[in-house]
C-alpha cells in the first residue's frame, strides 16, 4: 500500500540524509514541488520522492555537481530516466531475496 504524502522526515529516511538537504534539494531543483500543509509542512507526493531518487542517483551515486544534475535532468532523456527507475526497482528485488535469504 503506497501512501499519498511523505513527511520530510520520511523522505530524509528513505535516502539516509538530513532534512535539511532535502529543503536543499527541494530549492535547487525545479522538479520538487511539494504540497505545504496549513502549519506550512511539506507533504511529498510519490512523483516528489521518485525525482529524488534521481537527483539522488546523479549526485550521490554518479558523483554529478549540482549544475550537471540540472542539466542532466534538462535534457530530458527517457531512457536516462527508465533505467534509473529499473535501477531502483533492482535494488528493491536485491533487498528481498536477501531478507528472504536471513530468514532461511
Amino acid at each position: 500500500m503506497e501512501k499519498t504524502y511523505y513527511s520530510i522526515g520520511e523522505v530524509a529516511k528513505m535516502f539516509g540524509v538530513n532534512t535539511s538537504l532535502i529543503r536543499f534539494w527541494e530549492n535547487e531543483f525545479d522538479i520538487i514541488k511539494p504540497h505545504k500543509n496549513k502549519k506550512g509542512n511539506r507533504m511529498f507526493t510519490q512523483h516528489d520522492v521518485d525525482n529524488f531518487h534521481i537527483i539522488y542517483h546523479l549526485v550521490k551515486e554518479r558523483g554529478f555537481t549540482l549544475q550537471g544534475a540540472k542539466n542532466k535532468l534538462k535534457e530530458k532523456n527517457t531512457d536516462y530516466f527508465e533505467n534509473i527507475q529499473l535501477i531502483k526497482t533492482l535494488k528493491n528485488l536485491k533487498a528481498f531475496l536477501l531478507e528472504v535469504k536471513g530468514n532461511m
